[in-house]
This record gives C-alpha cells, structure tokens and sequence, in this order.
C-alpha cells in the first residue's frame, strides 16, 4: 500500500504545527495505523531554529518530546504531495487553498487554533489541547475513513 501524508502548517513552524504533527503521530502510534507519515512546515519558517521551548513543555507535561525538532519552510512541492494540508487557520488555508487538499483546523473541529507565540505556558497548554482533539478528530474523520 501506498504512504499518505498528513502536512500542518502554521506561521513559523515552531509552536502549532510542531505541536499539531507530534500529537498525530503519538495517535497514530496508539492506534497502530500503518501508511500514515505526518509533517509540518511555516509558511516563513526561520532555517536553524527550534521548537518554542513553551510547545516543549507544553508537550512533555504529557509524555511526547521532539528533541531534535527543526522548524522547516514550506514548499508547493510538499504540498501536492500530501493527502491532507491542516493549516491552524482560516486565513492561512485561503493562502494555499489553490495548491490541493488543504482543510484548516476550523473546517475539521469549528474553531481556529490562535498563535501561542509570545504567552506564557498555560496558553500553550491550551493549545496542546485543542489541536489534541483536533489530532483525534482526523484520525476518526480522515484517516479511518480513508482506510474503509
């Protein structure tokens, strides 16, 4: 069988997406679902940064670590290969919506995921949150569904 892709994308790719694709990942991992590979890029990634160190902790207060994550720029090429885009908002969608298969947060769970850049740990941590049941709703809405 052929690997799928499932690519977010946010702003910077230091905060949301990061957070977005090692939420997935630890999902797709629990339920044991094979051919799904997940990523994630900003749409102006700054090359030789790191994840926000609030995504970090946000995400070792749960068991997940990304310690050698790297913030990654955005190419139309990676777009057009992925099955799903997941951008964290509206507006970002509308950006890409002509590159494929590109949903936002909103359109899969009703709401935008806001930029936690800059808050303190507790706004990370409610980030982590929604796009945890984000990461859930995709797998129930899209990917098991796509392995019907």
């Amino acid at each position: 069988m052929r690997r799928k892709k499932i690519l977010f994308v946010c702003t910077g790719n230091t905060c949301r997406s990061p957070m977005a694709e090692a939420l997935l990942k630890d999902e797709i991992r629990k339920r044991r679902i094979k051919w799904w590979d997940v990523t994630s890029r900003g749409l102006s990634a700054e090359v030789g940064g790191t994840i926000s160190k609030n995504s970090a902790l946000a995400l070792q207060e749960i068991g997940i670590s990304l310690p050698k994550f790297k913030p990654r720029q955005l190419t139309q090429s990676l777009v057009e290969s992925c099955t799903l885009v997941v951008t964290m908002t509206e507006q970002q969608r509308q950006m890409l919506e002509e590159c494929g298969n590109v949903r936002c947060v909103k359109d899969i769970c009703g709401y935008d995921v806001p930029d936690p850049y800059g808050y303190g740990l507790d706004v990370y941590e409610m980030t982590r949150d929604i796009l945890k049941k984000a990461c859930v709703t995709i797998v129930e809405e899209y990917i098991l569904k796509f392995e019907e």
